[in-house]
């Protein structure tokens, strides 16, 4: 009987040891352990929820990240997203959605935790358009957005392994004129990251002559660098007809000409009066940082241009005494003005 009861602990024993490292290793069913979208990881500040089977995600990652616009009432907790003509509301704690006018279910309603508020991520995804698989073997979830190659190359241009042309940035192919991508976000003023028609992903230069891709946030960063690189020149001299092969001293359109150039690659005529005949018209209401401003002066009807800075600033130089410097669009300057033009 002792032999027996020996035997029975010394397997019991045995079981236990082979079992521990097992249970150890194993992953709990309810993890996540990544998410992507497009085959890029993304980043979230809290850990998803899982309820049900349902993965829920903070929805202003989740929205933004798919490029949909996102507004929200506190009072009411209640989520806004436009996505080009899409237009989706939803209540927090609701079991229903309006996309549009029509009413769409969620299996599982989005709730708010630890300070964040969660959305079904599955439901979010689709309702913009996307489509999202489960992988069980590596428990990851993946994001694939609906992908509109709506941007045209106008000029030659490298796609890039990554977004600068230093030699240390592969040069994966050329992009030839009339090729069309998708673009998957702006890197900053000078790169897009973008996929091609035979799915490769890399990075093509930003600037306006490359491709016909433009956004209002694209133009706020261009229309930021152009002033930034222009600061470089303030209080250098003043000079009528200064030569564009040097920098020592500007008139105001060689110094327009010379931050256009060097910035974005746009090759600006060297006269103010011809420079007016490029680009876009603009009204005044509608200005932004780096459209160019055209006033009449020293008796010709477009005789000087300066750079809107945005804050009713203007970048230019007119006087030997101030140089290149920043002031105010002023009544002064409203009276002498003639037109404006954009050139990206």
């Amino acid at each position: 009987m002792k032999i027996q009861k020996k035997a029975i602990l010394l397997l019991l024993l045995t079981s236990i040891l082979y079992t521990a490292p097992a249970h150890a290793a194993a992953t709990p069913q309810n993890q996540v352990t990544g998410i992507y979208l497009d085959d890029r990881q993304l980043e979230l500040e809290v850990q998803p929820l899982l309820i049900n089977g349902t993965t829920l995600v903070p929805m202003r990652k989740l929205f933004e990240e798919q490029g949909a616009k996102m507004s929200w009432n506190n009072d009411t907790k209640t989520v806004k997203a436009t996505k080009g003509d899409l237009v989706l509301t939803y209540q927090i704690g609701d079991s229903t959605a309006n996309k549009n006018g029509q009413s769409l279910n969620l299996t599982v309603p989005g709730q708010i935790a630890g300070g964040y508020t969660m959305m079904p991520l599955r439901f979010v995804s689709e309702a913009l358009g996307s489509s999202v698989k489960w992988d069980v073997n590596t428990r990851t979830v993946r994001i694939y957005s609906a992908i509109n190659y709506d941007t045209t190359i106008l000029y030659g241009v490298n796609l890039r392994s990554s977004p600068n042309s230093s030699g240390q940035s592969a040069v994966q192919q050329m992009l030839s004129v009339g090729d069309k991508v998708h673009v998957v976000r702006e890197v900053d003023a000078f790169w897009l990251e973008v996929r091609t028609q035979d799915n490769k992903t890399g990075y093509i230069s930003a600037k306006p002559q490359y491709s016909n891709y433009t956004s209002e946030s694209l133009a706020e960063k261009q229309g930021s660098a152009l002033l930034a690189y222009g600061e470089k020149y303030l209080g250098t001299p003043y000079e009528f007809g200064a030569a564009t092969n040097q920098t020592s001293t500007f008139d105001c359109s060689s110094f327009v000409g010379h931050v256009f150039e060097n910035v974005l690659a746009v090759d600006l005529p060297r006269a103010s009066y011809n420079q007016a005949k490029e680009g876009k018209q603009v009204g005044i209401s509608e200005l932004r940082k780096g459209d160019l401003l055209f006033f009449s002066a020293r008796g010709l009807d477009i005789g000087h241009v300066a750079m809107y800075a945005g804050n009713n600033q203007i970048l230019h130089t007119y006087s030997k005494e101030l140089g290149v410097h920043y002031e105010a669009f002023s009544d002064k300057w409203k009276k002498r003005f003639v037109t404006a033009r954009r050139m990206f």
